[in-house]
């Protein structure tokens, strides 16, 4: 449900390094002194996973930064490097290329990997619903009553091929909608997303917290599906969809199961932790340039976006079986193969770090 423009940019790894990366560990900032200290902190275990994240700042993934902000990462004796891409679909391009060892992004990924014949599975599953809300301009909100009307209109998503793209072709086609009677325009999130909404680039478009709550804020559009509860994704999509989590490429997690089970242990900590504290408490821990609207906003925004997160990391039972019906409707690579769905996830290490 994780979002650079049109083609994928053909920069080599070593430029995404330097250019994306951003360890965190107080904000996003590395000259920072909190940041610098951190960082040497984590240096000091003997290992380091790449953790490649679509949108730090997405309340959607919020879990990975907290992670690192509470320390969970640093207790477990393992370093984390967290670092972003705008969409998910350059984060999955960078696991496949190997040039990191996880992502957090959307699950729905793994299926569409697999039919391409890449074996990847989610380890950590952070999310039940896809916390995305399809909102309309105010301007176009007269003619945008449902997803029936997309025909003929400019729909924002982060990237193609993205989750958001996956999600805004589903809610087109279940009402009677073609994929080809709309048009899918890149626009990343945050400010991007923003930007192109008021200046009538798109009509509409899928996003998440905080750009929704700076959106309702501004009054530069309207919630036309929102699903970032559970009653929300069962109605705009048959059941619950899980979305953010942590997944990796099968081998490299049957070679380093004590790795994965110590990024499971912290993560479930997280988990835990979040659904014992108020969206308050939540937010003096993130990164306070994360609150680009101000602290009140975001943490309305972390208040409306918390139902999503599971409490444990494990899969919910039906999940995958939704997610498998929703990209199978659109997707003519989905369509007719078949998809293992048992391959594409494990609970073995969430139930570990939970028992």
């Amino acid at each position: 449900m994780m979002r650079t423009f049109g083609t994928l940019a053909k920069v080599s790894s070593t430029a995404l390094a330097g250019v994306m990366c951003l360890v965190l560990s107080g904000c996003a900032d590395e000259s920072s002194p909190a940041a610098k200290s951190a960082a040497a902190d984590d240096s000091s275990s003997g290992e380091t996973v790449k953790i490649m994240v679509g949108g730090l700042d997405k309340v959607i993934y919020l879990p990975a930064v907290l992670t690192q902000r509470l320390g969970y990462f640093k207790e477990e004796g393992v370093t984390v490097k967290l670092l972003s891409e705008p969409a998910g679909v350059q984060a999955t391009t960078s696991l496949v290329s190997g040039d990191v060892q996880g992502v957090v992004g959307f699950y729905d990924h793994t299926l569409d990997l697999q039919v391409k014949g890449k074996q990847v599975e989610s380890v950590v599953q952070l999310a039940q619903t896809p916390g995305e809300v399809e909102v309309v301009s105010r301007e176009a909100a007269a003619g945008i009553a449902s997803p029936k009307d997309f025909k003929g209109k400019k729909l924002g998503v982060t990237g193609l091929g993205s989750s958001t793209d996956f999600l805004t072709k589903y809610l087109a086609v279940k009402n009677g909608v073609k994929v080809s009677d709309f048009t899918p325009v890149a626009v990343g999130a945050g400010q991007t997303f923003i930007s192109a909404l008021e200046k009538g680039s798109i009509d509409g478009g899928m996003t998440t917290d905080p750009t929704v709550a700076q959106i309702l804020a501004k009054n530069s559009g309207k919630v036309l599906v929102d699903m970032r509860t559970p009653e929300g994704a069962r109605a705009a999509l048959g059941g619950l969809y899980p979305a953010s989590s942590l997944y990796m490429n099968t081998d490299w997690v049957n070679g380093h199961k004590d790795t994965v089970q110590k990024l499971a242990n912290a993560m479930v900590k997280t988990l835990k932790w979040m659904s014992e504290h108020s969206p308050e408490e939540i937010a003096d821990e993130m990164p306070g340039d994360y609150a680009q609207g101000g602290r009140e906003l975001y943490v309305k925004a972390i208040a409306n976006t918390l139902p999503m997160f599971t409490k444990d990391g494990v899969m919910p039972a039906d999940g995958p079986k939704t997610v498998h019906e929703v990209l199978k409707s659109f997707n003519p690579n989905l369509k007719d193969a078949t998809v293992d769905l048992k391959k594409t996830y494990t609970t073995e290490f969430v139930e570990k770090a939970a028992g």
